[in-house]
């Protein structure tokens, strides 16, 4: 069975919201906003949850996941972040980018791509996306909502509970949502690379 539950995308309801955590600690697949588009989301060490949204998207392992953070001091807890990277990250966080960092040992070695064994990280600017990490303590496990086959995310929150009925645990609906993913920012070879550009400005991040 798969819940919707509205949330206010300004000022979210802080019970609701401890609601979504619970789902999420129980082992739960979310769909969520972010700044960008949709996206789902489970636990970090959750390998049943993970595996779930790796079959809903149709995901192999060299597929780049994303730990969602609160702020940039928690990003330094999963990735190696050198003065370079951290200069770009407090300059672009929060916001509608995902940096691909060298993971450190925090990360479980099936989040980290198989091969380059880095992930990827970001910091949306989204009330419900912050309130919802403050009450886990911890970062999501997360990836775009866009399904096999489709051209773009899903933005409609009641379509996607309706083609994810029983795929997912709980669908929040926060409203309309974009369907630019974010921007992807490589940063493993000590620079930026620009690897793919989705909803915010890349105009200081290419040379």
């Amino acid at each position: 069975m798969t819940q919707v539950l509205e949330i206010h995308p300004v000022n979210p309801q802080a019970r609701l919201i401890r609601q979504v955590a619970d789902v999420v600690r129980a082992g739960g697949v979310i769909v969520y906003p972010t700044d960008s588009c949709y996206a789902l989301g489970c636990a970090i060490g959750d390998k049943g949850a993970m595996e779930r949204i790796r079959r809903i998207r149709q995901l192999d392992d060299t597929h780049h996941l994303t730990l969602v953070c609160r702020d940039l001091s928690e990003i330094s807890n999963y990735a190696r972040v050198d003065n370079t990277a951290y200069r770009l990250l407090k300059a672009y966080t929060p916001g509608p980018y995902a940096f691909l960092l060298r993971a450190t040992h925090e990360v479980p070695r099936r989040l980290q791509h198989a091969k380059r064994k880095t992930i990827g990280l970001r910091v949306p600017d989204h009330a419900i996306t912050q309130a919802l990490l403050a009450d886990l303590g911890e970062p999501l496990m997360s990836t775009t909502l866009q399904m096999p086959g489709d051209d773009l995310p899903m933005a409609d929150p009641y379509e996607i509970a309706e083609r994810l009925h029983g795929r997912v645990d709980l669908v929040i609906d926060g409203g309309a949502c974009g369907v630019q993913p974010t921007t992807v920012i490589d940063m493993e070879a000590g620079y930026p690379q620009v690897i793919r550009r989705g909803k915010g400005d890349t105009a200081g991040l290419e040379a």
